[in-house]
């Protein structure tokens, strides 16, 4: 638990809350004590929150549910009556898209001004804190080559990402410039903004539908077997997110972005914190030479085009998290427990065969 009973005065409203980050924010206020407007899109669907239903008979903290549509003017309204913080995680996605700008850009900037413009109307608002992503940051892992010290920090924005390239970067970066817009025209409310690396970590709820779900996937069923390409990336727990959360709300001189990133690694790199734990898997144990992944990866997987291998294989991610440490208290955990606990996950989830 991050926060003391008292350094947050409840009602707060956690959009989103049945996402993956979310339910781990909702579990850190319900065990502080804290009342919890959660707005989700059906409340209805007992399957989708029987795990936040779970945390409310568990903790001292109050939960209530609401319906809302990032989509629908006004929708949030009610479920932000009376509350102090607005944590605002939710976030249109989908990866079947035919048209990047209807499906993806336009929803994520509709949303970020339908919860902001309603923080505008709702006189309780004080704070809000904006799920944003490090994808907000840079584009592809060549862009860090041109920082100073070749190393990610909060000063840094994804300038490289366009729809064609990168529409789903391009909208979170799209969605946090506006979200930085708004705050300025205004004088009632505060905006913390929380930038996560790649989130990966145990869920509470179905954590199906997240990236790393699929990579984690990956390493169990022998789809990386033979080599995995040389991309550096920032892997954070997401329980570590949670917590970033909830202290950026409950800290009064918590300020500005935050990279939440806690380890600068690879590909091969989880699969070595993975392998003294299970050997018994085809993990990958080596990193395939780009021009192999330049030649097939487009076959293998989607997301592999000439373009990003160009811009992303062998380049090296570095990241600097003191902000967050120094300013949220953010202690990172470990790797290996990240990526081991949520392996393990997956195995008594029977997504991967027990060996």
């Amino acid at each position: 638990m991050s926060v003391s009973h008292g350094s947050l005065k409840g009602p707060v409203l956690v959009t989103g809350a049945t996402g993956y980050v979310a339910g781990w924010i909702v579990k850190e206020l319900l065990e502080a004590g804290v009342t919890v407007h959660a707005a989700v899109r059906n409340a209805s669907n007992k399957d989708k929150i029987r795990h936040l239903d779970e945390l409310n008979e568990k903790y001292s903290g109050e939960l209530k549910y609401f319906e809302a549509d990032l989509l629908k003017n006004g929708s949030f309204a009610e479920a932000m009556k009376g509350c102090t913080v607005v944590f605002h995680t939710a976030s249109p996605f989908t990866s079947n898209f035919t048209d990047p700008q209807k499906d993806l850009v336009d929803p994520a900037k509709k949303g970020t001004e339908n919860v902001l413009e309603t923080a505008n109307q709702t006189e309780t608002v004080t704070r809000i804190v904006l799920t944003s992503s490090v994808v907000a940051m840079y584009g592809d892992n060549q862009d860090l080559t041109k920082l100073p010290n070749q190393t990610l920090d909060e000063s840094a924005w994804n300038t490289t990402s366009t729809l064609e390239t990168n529409p789903y970067a391009y909208s979170k970066t799209v969605a946090e410039k506006l979200a930085w817009e708004i705050f300025e025209k205004q004088n009632q409310w505060d905006l913390v903004v929380i930038n996560p690396g790649l989130v990966m970590g145990p869920g509470l709820g179905s954590a199906g539908t997240s990236e790393s779900y699929e990579i984690m996937k990956s390493f169990g069923n022998g789809s990386m077997k033979s080599g995995v390409p040389k991309v550096g990336l920032g892997v954070v727990d997401v329980r570590d997110v949670a917590v970033a959360h909830v202290n950026a709300a409950a800290i009064p001189s918590a300020k500005g972005r935050y990279l939440i990133s806690g380890h600068n690694t690879s590909l091969l790199g989880i699969g070595k914190s993975l392998a003294p734990e299970y050997q018994a898997y085809p993990l990958p144990t080596r990193e395939l030479p780009k021009f192999m992944v330049w030649l097939v990866g487009p076959m293998v997987d989607k997301m592999l085009t000439r373009r990003y291998v160009c811009a992303n294989v062998n380049y090296e991610f570095k990241a600097d998290h003191s902000k967050s440490v120094q300013e949220l208290g953010v202690k990172y955990r470990p790797l290996k427990t990240t990526v081991c606990e949520f392996f393990q996950q997956l195995i008594d989830n029977k997504v991967l065969p027990a060996k």
